[in-house]
């Protein structure tokens, strides 16, 4: 990047986006001087060569940082917890740690707030070293969320250290005992030397008396009474604050709502979870609708030419406008086990063979009292048709516009960038691109064994809500209700300073500045200019061709081609073949024959760093919806 610069002209995002990224090449540099530092002194020296240069100072240890100095992690006891957090993704390279990610993630961020705060020890010198897979944090999480994915209901499961006393061994209570024998001893040598001194002018009956007194309270000394009974522990209220702690070292945006101090036995984040939701939000209309009067000579929706025995597309709704009812009865078709193949992202490096996967409920939901009106909207030029209204649950003339919905889903698992293919195809629904029984023929794997090819919707708006964790299995899947003991940190003190609410409450209001000055240009310009009669006059069709995939505008497009006539991708089966080819390996199905393949394939990449030679193995990684 050239030296002039104007990072004065950058904005926040884009300036915090660049500060990580210079971070991230400054560790990169350092491991990289540590390695040739390493090679120089492990390098043997050259005969007949001069020996002062061949015998080199040895590198200086790396100091831990400030915050592990001088600990001893066996000092400390330890327990097994779950942490409930949330965070917005916008601004991250997704939830799980990537060694060749420039941009942060939110476990890079955890691990930096661990280790600040002396809550995990992890092995070795370098505590940067992002490593969760260490066999002493049994580390588990619920869901891998993508780049820009936010989730308000995330879960992990970690080893943390506790403020429980250790309990003292044999050698420690001896120790004990001696130290205070020695201690009485002592003090009892000093009571006599106190008592020594010149008693000639004393009455001997007097100094007799004293000298009985001295005697019984040296035997009421040698029997001490025993000490008080230790206060109990309580494994709550005397456990360490790990959510205000963690919450002083993390981002704003990164947020730790609550901690479990007893899990289930044989608990895991991943495996012990029976229900994820989704939640992808949007708005209506969903991009700026044209206005009144404007009407496509060919639209996307109109009927091809030639003969097709499939029925003609509904209405298009109003240019900007989605059909809230139609996207609906869509949404509901995805209830139930169905295979999802032709919705998700195959992964080779998986070897996925089975994508069936049970939805137990799948709705389209208005959002209340959340929504910013945009006056111009409102206007006859630019507002809903009645009848689509009607339909939405509302008027073109009443109500706050525009409306916020979001795509509401629930499920035992999901595949790969799942919910971004369901709601792509959901968005073609609503825009009448498509009809509501192309989900039907999505599903039908047997007819569709391929995924056509089309576009995910925008990763931003989509947010993991919830993970349910029963403790009642007798309860059918779909209706379990969360039994986790959360202890919430919003239950003391959240509107308090530094507080949950506190914090929450000053980045909310950032952005809705954000938000209000925008709606207020928008409205400002909408009511500048000439005054026209029919304001379509002067707007050309061929800008409006859009299909609105999530984002913030709609994409520009060329005639829609229905998903059904569009070119196919490599059935899943074809994608593992090839992959696991490029392994090394025959077939996918050779590859699963052989047993524990994924350890195998770690070691030859293992062997390939280590040796230098070739480029490593891409790492085998489990996607997320």
């Amino acid at each position: 990047m050239s030296n002039n610069v104007r990072y004065d002209t950058w904005d926040k995002e884009r300036l915090i986006c660049r500060v990580r990224q210079l971070e991230m090449e400054i560790r990169h540099r350092d491991a990289a001087a540590k390695k040739a530092v390493t090679l120089t002194h492990s390098a043997p020296s050259t005969p007949g060569g001069d020996s002062s240069s061949a015998v080199a100072a040895p590198p200086p240890a790396k100091k831990r940082k400030k915050g592990a100095a001088n600990i001893d992690p066996s000092r400390y006891s330890y327990r097994y917890v779950a942490l409930r957090l949330a965070y917005l993704g916008k601004h991250y390279n997704g939830f799980e740690h990537q060694q060749s990610a420039v941009q942060a993630t939110i476990e890079s961020e955890l691990w930096s707030a661990l280790t600040k705060a002396c809550l995990i020890f992890p092995p070795g010198e370098d505590i940067d070293q992002i490593d969760f897979n260490y066999k002493e944090l049994d580390y588990s999480k619920c869901g891998r969320t993508d780049k820009g994915v936010s989730a308000f209901g995330q879960v992990i499961g970690l080893r943390l250290r506790s403020s429980k006393p250790l309990p003292k061994t044999a050698a420690q209570l001896e120790e004990e005992a001696r130290k205070k024998a020695e201690a009485l001893q002592e003090k009892q040598k000093q009571q006599q030397q106190d008592g020594q001194g010149d008693v000639s002018m004393q009455d001997a009956a007097v100094e007799q008396q004293q000298q009985q007194q001295q005697q019984q309270q040296q035997q009421q000394q040698q029997q001490p009474s025993p000490p008080p009974a230790p206060k109990p522990w309580d494994p709550i209220k005397d456990e360490l604050p790990y959510c205000k702690t963690l919450n002083r070292l993390l981002p704003p945006d990164i947020r730790i709502l609550a901690w479990c101090p007893s899990t289930p036995e044989g608990f895991s984040a991943r495996f012990s979870c029976t229900e994820r939701q989704y939640r992808y939000y949007f708005t209506q209309p969903a991009f700026a609708p044209a206005p009144e009067g404007i009407t496509p000579p060919k639209g996307p929706s109109q009927p091809r030419k030639k003969k097709d025995a499939a029925p003609p597309p509904p209405p298009r709704p109003k240019v900007g406008y989605l059909d809230i009812d139609a996207m609906r009865a869509a949404a509901k078709k995805f209830e139930g086990l169905h295979d999802f193949r032709n919705f998700c992202k195959v992964d080779g490096g998986k070897q996925l063979t089975n994508f069936m996967r049970r939805m137990f409920e799948a709705d389209i939901v208005e959002v209340d009292d959340v929504a910013s009106a945009v006056p111009y909207l409102s206007g006859a030029a630019f507002a809903q048709p009645e009848t689509a209204a009607a339909a939405d649950g509302g008027s073109s003339g009443g109500g706050v516009t525009p409306k916020v919905y979001y795509l509401h889903v629930r499920g035992s698992a999901f595949l790969w960038h799942q919910i971004r293919h369901m709601v792509s195809v959901l968005f073609l629904v609503g825009q009448g691109l498509e009809r509501p029984e192309v989900v039907d023929e999505l599903l039908d794997v047997a007819r569709h064994p391929r995924k056509p090819n089309y576009g995910l919707a925008h990763e931003v708006p989509l947010v993991l809500w919830d993970c349910i964790f029963p403790t009642d299995r007798s309860v059918p899947e779909g209706q379990q209700a969360d039994g986790m003991a959360w202890v919430w940190e919003a239950g003391e003190n959240k509107h308090g300073a530094g507080g949950l609410v506190d914090v929450l409450w000053a980045g909310w209001r950032e952005k809705k500045m954000d938000e209000l000055l925008a709606n207020r240009l928008l409205d400002l310009v909408s009511l500048q200019g000439c005054p026209e009669a029919n304001p379509a006059q002067n707007v050309k069709w061929n800008v409006l061709q859009k299909v609105y995939v999530g984002g913030n505008e709609g994409r520009l497009a060329g005639e829609h081609l229905p998903l059904m006539k569009r070119k196919v991708v490599p059935s899943p089966m074809e994608i593992n073949d090839r992959w696991a080819q490029r392994m090394g390996y025959g077939s996918s199905e050779e590859l699963l024959k052989e047993e524990n393949w994924r350890v195998s394939l770690a070691k030859d990449r293992r062997a390939r760093r280590e040796g230098g030679s070739g480029t490593a193995t891409p790492a085998v990684q489990e996607p997320d919806a």
